[in-house]
């Protein structure tokens, strides 16, 4: 049963043989070349998994990890990049004063689009890229990792592991996204320049923890938020791979357990999310404006003074756009990674394979 449970989390059994592999870990950068959306080449190929009878899960700790990790930056980036106008009038839903300024979700785009354009809907693009790219790394790169030690340990639970593993990949990721969402959301809630000079802004006035604003409000959204997504795509994707026996999702399979596990998710912690909101938002001094002037103290005093202010309904604010942003992204998300990762490990599969002949040959040839 265990062994079962494992195979379908794409786990490694608890008796599982790790298999030799003699490419270096520097060969990594080099297999990006060869993923279809980046090969020099004038038509596309999307991946298919290889019928070889090895997989992710018979691959040492760190080699699964690192492939892990870049699938995951280049997923990040174009999922972040996609998806930024809806986080983009989510943010300016739940700033401080948002009520007074936009009568719903549609006023808000329509103002938005009237005040800046298209631009407007992709202010702090740059440090989305750096950032979603850097985090989304770390994150399934600690994920992968996550896995695959704890599918190594005998007595731990096999049902544990989505959850324990997310919750890993969330502390590692946090230290880099939430600098990120920071700049990203001070320019989405008005801050004038580029993503740099907010950056600089932020570093004079508050120092290096100005960059942390809102860290604890952070995890304690990101953390249940990714042990919620993370684990029910995980038990999705088992459920959905048991029902087929093959050893991958469809497109269409992971965008549809993609988007559910991200609903799921964004729904639970939308309150988490506004707290957080409004702790990056506020800034010193002048501000960006009358509508984030205010300041806050921690996590408690936010949630005190959003229910005096604005009752439960304000733990709410943006909770559509959210749920909406969350379940695109998750969908997008996790089909950009299990593709990238299908691209990455079949080259590097191959390029294994390709070494074993080559020292098979000068061995037959000494």
């Amino acid at each position: 049963m265990e062994a079962r449970v494992s195979s379908s989390l794409c786990l490694p059994s608890p008796k599982a043989h790790e298999i030799s592999i003699s490419t270096t870990l520097s060969d990594f950068p080099s297999l990006l070349t060869h993923f279809p959306p980046f090969a020099s080449t004038t038509s596309v190929t999307w991946p298919r998994p290889s019928p070889k009878p090895q997989s992710l899960k018979t691959l040492p700790l760190f080699d699964r990890a690192l492939i892990g990790a870049a699938a995951g930056g280049l997923a990040g980036a174009f999922t972040y990049v996609c998806l930024l106008p809806l986080d983009t009038i989510k943010t300016k839903m739940q700033t401080k004063g948002a009520a007074q300024i936009y009568k719903n979700t549609l006023d808000a785009i329509v103002k938005t689009f009237q005040s800046s354009g298209l631009l407007g809907f992709y202010s702090g693009v740059s440090a989305v890229i750096v950032g979603s790219t850097a985090s989304s790394a770390v994150y399934f790169g600690t994920c992968e990792f996550g896995k695959s030690f704890l599918g190594k340990l005998e007595n731990f639970p096999a049902v544990l592991i989505p959850p324990t593993a997310g919750a890993m990949g969330n502390v590692a990721s946090s230290a880099i996204m939430v600098p990120k969402e920071l700049i990203t959301q001070r320019m989405q809630a008005g801050a004038k320049g580029r993503s740099w000079q907010v950056l600089v802004e932020i570093l004079q006035n508050d120092g290096v923890m100005g960059l942390y604003a809102g860290y604890s409000a952070t995890l304690l959204r990101n953390l249940p938020a990714g042990v919620l997504s993370y684990s029910s795509f995980e038990y999705l994707k088992a459920a959905v791979l048991q029902k087929t026996e093959k050893n991958y999702l469809e497109p269409v399979q992971s965008v549809l357990c993609g988007a559910l596990a991200g609903a799921i998710s964004a729904s639970l912690t939308t309150p988490l999310d506004v707290v957080k909101t409004r702790l990056m938002t506020q800034v010193r001094g002048e501000g960006v404006g009358k509508v984030s002037a205010v300041m806050y103290d921690g996590v408690s005093a936010t949630v005190k003074q959003i229910l005096k202010e604005e009752g439960w309904v304000g733990l709410t604010r943006g909770m559509g756009p959210r749920v909406l942003h969350s379940a695109c992204f998750s969908a997008l998300g996790y089909f950009a990674f299990e593709t990238a990762r299908l691209g990455i490990l079949q080259e590097y599969l191959r390029r294994k394979e390709l070494s074993e002949r080559q020292t098979q040959v000068s061995v037959s040839t000494a």
